[in-house]
């Protein structure tokens, strides 16, 4: 089955017995990104026996590799610790997240997401074209301990090999990409329905030494990894226009964040709070996502084979 096939078929076996988590494709939450802990549409998974709720982890699946199917379930499951590190003054969950599915599974154009707090996963389906994006994986704590060595740290890799990267840098090089010295509070995409390029890029690849591109195009392959491989190489930006920049220290445990931007392509990681211990990471596109490639195709009657 094809990459759309397999959307498609999950979705339907999830619809048939909730048809209640299907809405319009034009729905106004369509375009929509919330992973903080606040009302979100869509079907809870509370509300789902376990044929149901499989679906909706199958559905799940197919927009993600093996890793980062990992790294969601990571996620999920960091709501009962962290609802115990509160004594469960808020009452997380791990079943606190809910599907939506826009328009008929197998129509000319259909959408779904997956979300609740630190997960939120877009996918829309044009004539048998998947296009990804917003794909956001936070996680809270960022990391869990036992006796100095990490436990459970979902965005590890995420957060080293930036890491890595920066310290890598030449003087002059590090100087271009460091373009604050204190970390912004959250991501700057945050929750904005449309994504935009950010200000300023940073350091130019073009700019860097051999082995600092490397590194560069190892970051970028980490997070366009998070996809299955035929949405991951359609977007790879392939050593173009990209741009690296952080902003704060860069000692661990800090607050801290970075960016990496290309054609069609906005990636951020974000430690936000003072002790490094909260981490978000989004993959966004200021053309692209919410399906606006191949809607766009769609729309102006373009073959759709390609």
């Amino acid at each position: 089955m094809t990459l759309a096939a397999d959307m498609s078929a999950a979705a339907a076996q999830l619809l048939a017995a909730h048809p209640e988590a299907g809405v319009a494709f034009g729905d106004r939450h369509r375009r929509w990104i919330e992973y903080r802990p606040q009302p979100r549409p869509g079907l809870s998974l509370v509300d789902l026996t376990p044929e149901p709720r499989k679906a909706a982890h199958r559905l799940l699946a197919t927009a993600l590799s093996p890793a980062a199917f990992a790294q969601a379930m990571a996620v999920v499951a960091l709501e009962e610790v962290l609802d115990r590190r509160e004594g469960g003054r808020r009452g997380r969950h791990s079943e606190d997240y809910r599907v939506i599915v826009f328009g008929s599974p197998g129509d000319d154009a259909w959408a779904w997401r997956f979300e609740g707090h630190h997960l939120s996963v877009s996918m829309t389906v044009a004539h048998g074209r998947v296009s990804p994006a917003p794909v956001f994986l936070g996680a809270n704590p960022a990391r869990v301990d036992a006796l100095g060595r990490p436990v459970l740290r979902p965005l590890g890799v995420e957060e080293d090999l930036g890491r890595e990267l920066l310290l890598s840098l030449s003087a002059g090089a590090r100087r271009a990409a460091v373009v604050a010295d204190v970390a912004p509070y959250d991501i700057r995409t945050a929750t904005h329905p449309r994504s935009e390029p950010i200000a300023p890029p940073g350091v130019a690849r073009a700019d860097l030494r051999p082995g600092e591109r490397a590194l560069l195009d190892q970051l970028v392959a980490l997070y366009l990894g998070r996809l299955p491989d035929e949405l991951a190489a359609a977007l790879d930006p392939a050593g173009g226009d990209v741009h690296f920049a952080w902003e704060g220290p860069p000692q661990p445990g800090t607050r801290h964040y970075y960016r990496i931007q290309a054609d069609d392509l906005v990636i951020e990681y974000d430690n936000t709070t003072d002790d490094g211990n909260h981490a978000h990471t989004v993959l966004r596109r200021p053309r692209g996502e919410f399906g606006g490639d191949i809607l766009a195709a769609h729309h102006a009657g373009e073959p759709h084979d390609r």
